[in-house]
């Protein structure tokens, strides 16, 4: 199973996109999966559904400063390199412009309910695949 086949099955099982994407690289960094739920559930929804910035993207940044042993212009480098690979092939990194939604500002903190008609309209699943196998290609490109 790939980085983003795991991420996408744990986002359909109902961890949020920042969990998904971080609990999939959960052996790498030697962080249990179940802390890194904890850690990462208030980054979800484009931090606590401000939809600001994607989840999937913060959970990016946070594996790539907990994988490498980087000063801090050494991983500032890293995540803009790869937010800038993410953001090339999906137009942003910020969950509104994601969605496509229009509006700015905090909405409801209380998650939508995960029904099928809630898969039809959201690209979640296919963003948090794409987040874990770009990461999972970028861990692989530059060794620690």
């Amino acid at each position: 199973m790939t980085k983003g086949e795991k991420a996408k099955n744990l986002f359909l099982s109902g961890c949020n996109c920042a969990q998904a994407v971080s609990t999939a690289f959960s052996d790498e960094i030697g962080i249990d999966e179940e802390i890194l739920k904890k850690l990462m559930i208030g980054f979800g929804g484009g931090m606590g559904r401000m939809r600001e910035v994607c989840g999937a993207v913060s959970a990016m940044t946070f594996i790539i400063g907990a994988y490498y042993d980087d000063d801090r212009a050494g991983t500032y480098a890293r995540v803009q390199e790869l937010c800038g690979r993410f953001k090339e092939e999906m137009g942003s990194v910020v969950c509104r412009e994601l969605l496509g939604l229009k509006s700015e500002g905090p909405s409801s903190p209380v998650p939508e309910k995960r029904t099928s008609d809630y898969y039809k309209k959201r690209p979640c699943p296919e963003i948090v695949a794409f987040a874990a196998d770009l990461l999972d290609s970028y861990l692989k490109e530059n060794p620690k």
